[in-house]
């Protein structure tokens, strides 16, 4: 039976509109509340935690909605890593200020205080939540979620969290898990690397594991149409930068590969070029053999491919190097975190760089990144000649033990 062009276009079509339609569904906590007529927040003096991706599928601000939201008090706004224009660099302190757009006071969370005082919470009844994270514990907005909900329960300060997507989806659980002694604001919580949760479920679970000394009143608006299985590609929403090297949709996917190894030094990791995160490179290697090694541990859902660039800033700054660039073909069931320990090991046995004993011979410390893996027992075993498959297969007991634990904070 023979089918004719327009056919076969209306079967195409037909198939595709589940996924679509799908992708359609999904309302964001911030759209459910204004759906609900902002009823969680009506009479009350509110202050909003956020930054440029607190937006809606419109790319309206939370910030916008809320100033004209009807029965809602926006009285302050506090401001993470980044700022609240997402324009600050990482690590850099940034000062209270008064945002000249709106007249809001602004607090910085990321400065003097990493929390709300209680003098700033003293005039509200509620601080909203609405922040984009990537799914990965080292990134600082859920550490700075955890911190201000303890600072609202002791103040007596409702917490409400305006849930949105895990862009690495709600089944990925990759990774060491934090231990005692690492806690700092790039890894604060006792989960693994990638926990698979919303920030709404992890709210949750700070709340109900007792992990801040004042359990708060939660309150979490959960999203509509959200699947555990959906990467960020399939939510079919608007990828505003998190921070400025989270450019796009897929960056949280790139930046657990390589997040890890970026913070030992001595390799480029596409930090100061175009490809934050995407790159496995250094002066003197060559990118076909990087490459080649890479492809070699045949990696489920990730291709390396040879490059050659100039960053124009950060690390290596204006100097050629060379290596392998990612390409993550298969999103869902590509082994993100150990990425970082087979190139650890490709580097060290096939290439000629050792990291570690490079970082030793330069006299650079291994805090950040054993903060980063919140433990140090990835880089002793590493350092000591373990394989990175006996490391990666080492986390799979806590990682299966988390999967359990985290079950009755789960909201989809």
């Amino acid at each position: 039976m023979k089918f004719s062009r327009l056919s076969a276009t209306c079967a195409l079509a037909i198939l595709l509109f589940p996924v679509v339609s799908l992708a359609g569904s999904l309302k964001l906590g911030n759209e459910v509340l204004a759906e609900d007529g902002f009823k969680q927040l009506h009479g009350k003096r509110i202050g909003l935690l956020t930054n440029p991706s607190g937006v809606n599928r419109d790319l309206e601000t939370t910030i916008d909605v809320l100033r004209s939201a009807p029965g809602v008090k926006l009285l302050a706004l506090f401001g993470p890593e980044h700022g609240i224009y997402g324009s600050e660099f990482a690590g850099t302190n940034i000062e209270n200020s008064v945002d000249q757009r709106t007249g809001l006071q602004v607090y910085s969370l990321y400065g003097t205080n990493h929390s709300p005082s209680p003098e700033v919470l003293k005039g509200l009844d509620a601080v909203v939540y609405d922040l984009q994270d990537t799914g990965c514990r080292s990134y600082t907005y859920v550490s700075t979620m955890g911190v201000s909900m303890q600072a609202c329960g002791k103040a007596g300060v409702e917490f409400i969290v305006l849930d949105r997507p895990n862009p690495l989806g709600g089944e990925r659980i990759e990774g060491p898990t934090l231990h005692d002694g690492f806690r700092s604001m790039v890894g604060r919580w006792k989960v693994p690397y990638v926990y698979g949760m919303t920030c709404g479920e992890l709210a949750r679970m700070i709340n109900g594991e007792n992990w801040i000394t004042n359990a708060c009143k939660l309150t979490v608006v959960p999203m509509k149409g959200w699947k555990r299985s959906m990467v960020w590609r399939d939510t079919g929403l608007p990828w505003v930068p998190t921070s400025p090297h989270v450019p796009h949709g897929e960056s949280p996917l790139y930046q657990v590969a390589t997040g890890m190894l970026g913070e030992i030094g001595g390799v480029s990791t596409g930090i100061g070029y175009t490809l934050p995160f995407q790159c496995i490179a250094g002066p003197g290697l060559d990118p076909h053999k990087v490459s080649r090694v890479l492809n070699s541990y045949k990696l489920p859902g990730i291709r390396f491919n040879p490059i050659v660039y100039k960053p124009y800033y950060f690390s290596f700054k204006d100097k050629e190097v060379g290596g392998a660039e990612l390409f993550i073909t298969d999103p869902v069931h590509a082994p993100l975190t150990a990425i970082n320990v087979y190139a650890l090991e490709a580097l060290k046995k096939h290439c000629g760089h050792d990291l570690f004993a490079d970082a030793i011979r330069t006299n650079r410390t291994f805090s950040m990144f054993d903060k980063v893996n919140g433990t140090d027992a990835t880089r002793k075993a590493l350092q000591a000649g373990t394989s990175a498959s006996a490391v990666v297969a080492s986390w799979k007991p806590d990682e299966d033990a988390f999967r359990e634990r985290r079950k009755k904070y789960l909201l989809y």
